[in-house]
């Protein structure tokens, strides 16, 4: 039955390859990670500001309004870097799709998406401007202000809207009066819809729409929303398809606002109980990665009887601890297995469930810190809400319940492998002797080949190309590789000459290969036991790659 019920949500997986490739979803996604270094640069200083305090130590007065004040130079206008980030990956997005010779100017779109954002966004107050929306709380501004900037600068580069010039003018100058009618109807957009949210509600557009959306935030925050929100990004993951790719950029403005009104409350000496953040995700919903993973490998290693389990628990335990947890995924394999459907959808949900009740019941304090999310998740759990005695507890009990949860299954599991060892050692040992009787043929290359491995966060791309450069240096190879999350890659395509995708990103495989035609750059997917086994096996990474330059 549970066969049955997996087959049928694989039928899906086209429908949420698609999602996972629409270009405004990645547009968010993007502009996030672009955004990224602002945000953890002010984590810095939030908490050297705030945990001295927790501990008793006031610090001088000069010193913390310093902090502060860097905190809010940077997390402060998140709203506006985002409006400007996001404009621009989802023009480099749109040029990928434009007819010949009509490019959208990147440059242009941010600085229209800022000026959109700050219409949409902030109001004058004496003396000045209101900072209120320029944060977190705009967020929402912050994508639509980029949305219709780059959709009018489409319009106007694909209906040919513009000013012409000579040909003997500067191709700057020419690109300055060529941008003037797209950067005009963008912010007039954006003009007229402030213009009619003041008349409306006598709010700004950034303040209308949380209002307006704020019944919809409140029911995500309780107990079933965040289930529904933590359990799809299981359930996206279990069929191959990266789960975070689809549903954070859905809920990316309300995670960051809250982490912001949290911090907020604290200050104020209130209870920080918006419980829908950044961190609820990071460090309990995905504790350990997607499906609460950070106690299996540890599972595999105590309890596991069979090769492949105990040996997938000693290779994998220290990227799960950062929150790495493809090699996890695939090498088991999780992705797809009916024995884990059940543990892996569940987890997360019980996770997010518990951490709601030691905050609304127990009254301990939610996120009020952003921090990087490779952060072991205990560690982040505890740091992030302030450290209190209830984090740590709950730390422990996550830990407990999870493996709680996920013990009979891998015992089951693992049972089906011993079995299958058995079964397979005769013909393993065979086949062995076959291939030791084989003659190896020496690797060899004609020339140099750059190597650039993609997947969504550098993680187990650093892994893959780590091991090609091993084995290029074992066989005394011409071969380099490097690393990169995709978003990142389109500027360097051309200084590569093979690109290998992750089972993460291998929905944009056509995607990539039409980026990478121009430069006659190959671009090859790879399927998830294998790739994980290559991250392993220096020698066969570097085999794989020969066999790519071979094949042409």
């Amino acid at each position: 039955m549970l066969n049955g019920v997996i087959k049928q949500i694989e039928k899906g997986k086209p429908f949420f390859d698609k999602i996972a490739q629409n270009i405004y979803l990645g547009a968010v996604r993007d502009g996030f990670l672009t955004a990224m270094p602002a945000i953890l640069f002010s984590s810095v200083f939030i908490l050297a500001a705030s945990i001295p305090e927790i501990f008793g130590i006031v610090l001088p007065a000069t010193v913390s309004d310093w902090l502060w004040k860097v905190y809010n130079y940077s997390m402060g206008v998140v709203g506006l870097l985002v409006a400007a980030t996001t404009a621009r990956c989802l023009a480099e997005s749109m040029n990928r799709r434009m007819p010949k010779n009509k490019v959208i100017n990147t440059t242009s779109v941010m600085l229209a998406s800022i000026v959109g954002f700050m219409l949409l966004a902030v109001s004058n107050v004496d003396g000045g401007i209101s900072t209120t929306y320029l944060g977190t709380k705009g967020l929402l501004a912050s994508f639509v202000s980029a949305f219709i900037t780059v959709n009018m600068y489409k319009f106007c580069v694909i209906k040919d809207v513009t000013i012409h010039m000579p040909k003997e003018v500067p191709g700057t100058i020419s690109q300055m009066f060529r941008d003037v009618f797209p950067f005009s109807f963008s912010v007039l957009v954006c003009v007229l819809i402030d213009v009619a949210c003041r008349t409306a509600f006598n709010y700004t557009f950034a303040e209308a729409i949380i209002t307006l959306l704020q019944p919809l935030f409140t029911a995500a925050d309780g107990y079933l929303g965040i289930c529904i929100i933590w359990g799809a990004m299981a359930l996206f993951w279990f069929v191959g398809v990266h789960g975070p790719s689809i549903v954070e950029p859905a809920i990316a403005a309300i995670i960051y606002a809250n982490v912001d009104a949290n911090l907020a409350l604290f200050k104020a000496g209130e209870q920080a109980s918006n419980v829908l953040t950044v961190g609820l995700g990071n460090f309990v919903g995905t504790m350990g990665g997607t499906g609460a993973t950070l106690v299996v490998p540890f599972l595999f290693m105590l309890f596991a009887k069979s090769k492949q389990l105990k040996a997938v628990g000693k290779t994998t335990f220290v990227p799960v601890c950062f929150a790495v947890n493809e090699p996890l995924l695939f090498a088991t394999p999780i992705v797809l297995n009916p024995y884990f459907f059940i543990p892996f959808l569940i987890t997360p949900m019980i996770n997010v469930s518990l951490f709601k009740f030691f905050v609304d019941v127990l009254k301990m304090n939610s996120f009020i810190y952003v921090l990087p999310w490779a952060t072991p998740a205990p560690i982040g759990l505890i740091l992030g809400t302030g450290i209190s005695l209830l984090a740590v507890v709950l730390a422990v009990v996550l830990i407990v319940v999870d493996g709680i949860v996920y013990l009979p299954f891998i015992k089951a599991y693992d049972a089906t492998l011993l079995e299958e060892e058995k079964e397979a050692l005769d013909a393993l040992e065979e086949q062995v002797e076959k291939e030791e009787a084989k003659e190896v043929q020496p690797l060899s290359l004609n020339k140099n080949i750059n190597v650039l491995v993609l997947c969504v966060g550098a993680g187990t791309s650093a892994m893959f190309a780590k091991a090609v450069k091993e084995g290029a240096e074992i066989e005394n190879l011409p071969i380099d590789a490097t690393a990169s999350a995709y978003g990142s890659h389109y500027d360097i395509l051309k200084d590569y000459d093979i690109v290998v995708l992750s089972p993460q990103v291998q929905s944009h495989l056509e995607e990539v290969r039409q980026d990478a035609s121009k430069y006659g750059t190959k671009v090859v997917a790879t399927k998830g036991a294998q790739y994980i086994k290559l991250t392993r096996d220096p020698k066969g990474a570097v085999e794989f790659i020969c066999e790519q330059v071979k094949e042409g």
